[in-house]
C-alpha cells in the first residue's frame, strides 16, 4: 500500500539540492570564527549562504541572523524586542490569537515572569486579524506597546494575514512588528523589505532544507536583546558556532523554494481545489476551515461532525494517509485548537478537524488515496463517538 503524505506543512522532504549543498560541506572542518584559513573557508560558506537567503526574499545580507530553527527566531523576536522597548517604559504585547506556540508561549512566558501584558488581537471566522482591531488596540496607548507579532500565514487553517496592512500600522507609531513567515516563504511571494516588517522568522524544514536550522530577517537598527550570550555571533544577539552545512542547505532550498514559488503555488492550489471538492463530495457535511480564498496553495483544513480529530487521523493513518489534527496534547488530554476556538468554533468542533497539507512532492495520486479512504473512516470514527 502506497502512502500519501499529507502533512506538509510540519515538516516537508530536503530538496536534493539542499541535501547535495549540505553534504559537501559536512567533511570539512573550520569553524566560522576562526581566522585561519579553514575558519576563512567556512565564515565564507556562511557569508555566502547568508546573501543568497537576503537575495531571495528581499533583505540585506546584514539582516540574516541565523538560528537553530523557527521556535527559537520566534523567542529571539519576542522576548529580544520586548526586552529592548521594556527599559523606555512600553509593556504591552499585541499577539494575534492564532499563532502559533512558538510564539504564543514566549509572550504568555513574558507576562508570568517579566511583567509583560499580552493582548491577544481577535480575528474574524477566518482567522484573519482586521487592520482596524490592531489600530484599535495601538491607539489606547502607542507608547505602552513593546511590539506586534502577527503570523505571515497560519499555520493550521492556512489563511493569509494582511501584513502589509498590519506593519504599516505599527511603523505609524515606531512599534516592532514581528512576522512569523515560516509557512509562507516558498508558499507565497515574500520580500522583507516590501512587507514593512521589522522581524521575521523562517524555517529550514518548512521549505525543502535541514531540520534544526532557520533565520531571523531582523531590520537595520533592530537590534533586540540576545536570548543566548556567548560568542556574539550574529551580529551580538545570536551566539554560538555557526552551523556552517545547515547554512549551506538552508540558502539552497530557500532559493529553490523561492525561484518556483509561483509554479509550485499553481500547481498545489489545483491539487488543494480537487482536494477540498472531492472530500466535500464523499463527506457532505465537512465544514472547510480557513479563508476560501486568501489561504496557503497547499492547506486544506476541515472540521469533521462527530468525529474526534485524533481517531480520524488514527483510523486515515492505518489507511496509508498521514496528515494532522489542530489540536494539541497536555497531559494525555487533547485539547481543542486554540485557532478555531479564536474563530468562533466551539470546542467539540474543534477537537473533530484535521489539516492536509501538500507540498513539493505532493501528486494526485496523494488526493486520489485520501478519497479513497476518506468516507468510510469518517463514518468509523462516527461510529466509535457513538460507542
Amino acid at each position: 500500500m502506497k502512502s500519501a503524505y499529507l502533512d506538509h506543512a510540519a515538516t516537508t522532504p530536503m530538496l536534493p539540492e539542499a541535501i547535495a549543498a549540505m553534504t559537501a560541506q559536512l567533511g570539512q572542518v573550520g569553524n566560522a570564527s576562526s581566522l585561519h584559513a579553514a575558519g576563512r573557508r567556512t565564515r565564507q560558506v556562511v557569508e555566502e549562504s547568508r546573501e543568497t537567503i537576503a537575495a531571495a526574499l528581499g533583505a540585506r545580507p546584514s539582516e540574516v541572523v541565523f538560528t537553530s530553527g523557527g521556535t527559537e527566531a520566534d523567542n529571539l523576536a519576542v522576548k529580544g524586542l520586548y526586552w529592548a522597548r521594556r527599559a523606555a517604559g512600553a509593556g504591552r504585547i499585541l499577539i494575534s490569537a492564532v499563532e502559533h506556540h512558538a510564539t504564543l508561549d514566549p509572550a504568555y512566558w513574558l507576562a508570568d515572569h517579566q511583567g509583560a501584558t499580552v493582548e491577544p488581537l481577535e480575528v474574524d471566522e477566518f482567522g484573519r486579524v482586521r487592520p482596524d482591531t490592531l489600530r484599535e488596540a495601538v491607539e489606547r496607548d502607542p507608547g505602552d506597546v513593546a511590539l506586534v507579532s502577527v503570523m505571515w500565514a497560519n499555520n493550521e487553517v492556512g489563511t493569509v494575514q494582511p501584513v502589509e496592512a498590519l506593519a504599516a500600522i505599527a511603523r505609524e507609531y515606531g512599534i516592532p512588528f514581528h512576522t512569523d513567515a515560516v509557512q509562507a516563504v516558498g508558499q507565497l511571494p515574500v520580500s522583507f523589505v516590501d512587507s514593512g516588517a521589522d522581524a521575521l522568522t523562517l524555517s529550514g524544514h518548512k521549505v525543502g532544507g535541514p531540520i534544526g536550522i532557520g533565520a531571523l530577517l531582523l531590520a537595520r537598527g533592530v537590534d533586540p536583546v540576545p536570548v543566548l550570550h556567548g560568542g556574539g555571533q550574529e551580529r551580538d544577539v545570536r551566539s554560538g558556532t555557526l552551523d556552517a552545512p545547515a547554512a549551506a542547505g538552508l540558502a539552497t532550498a530557500v532559493q529553490i523554494a523561492v525561484a518556483r514559488q509561483a509554479e509550485t503555488a499553481a500547481r498545489l492550489a489545483g491539487l488543494r481545489d480537487d482536494l477540498i471538492h472531492r472530500v466535500r463530495q464523499a463527506v457532505p457535511d465537512v465544514i472547510l476551515n480557513g479563508d476560501p480564498v486568501n489561504r496557503l496553495p497547499g492547506n486544506a483544513h476541515f472540521s469533521f461532525p462527530g468525529c474526534e480529530g485524533d481517531a480520524l487521523l488514527m483510523l486515515l493513518d492505518a489507511k496509508g494517509v498521514e496528515c494532522s489534527t489542530g489540536s494539541a496534547c497536555s497531559a494525555g488530554v487533547a485539547q481543542p485548537s486554540h485557532v478555531l476556538l479564536a474563530m468562533g468554533a466551539d470546542a467539540f468542533r474543534a477537537r473533530g478537524s484535521l489539516r492536509f497539507s501538500l507540498g513539493h512532492t505532493s501528486t494526485e495520486e496523494d488526493v486520489d488515496r485520501l478519497v479513497e479512504v476518506i468516507g468510510l473512516a469518517v463514518e468509523r470514527a462516527r461510529r466509535a463517538g457513538l460507542s
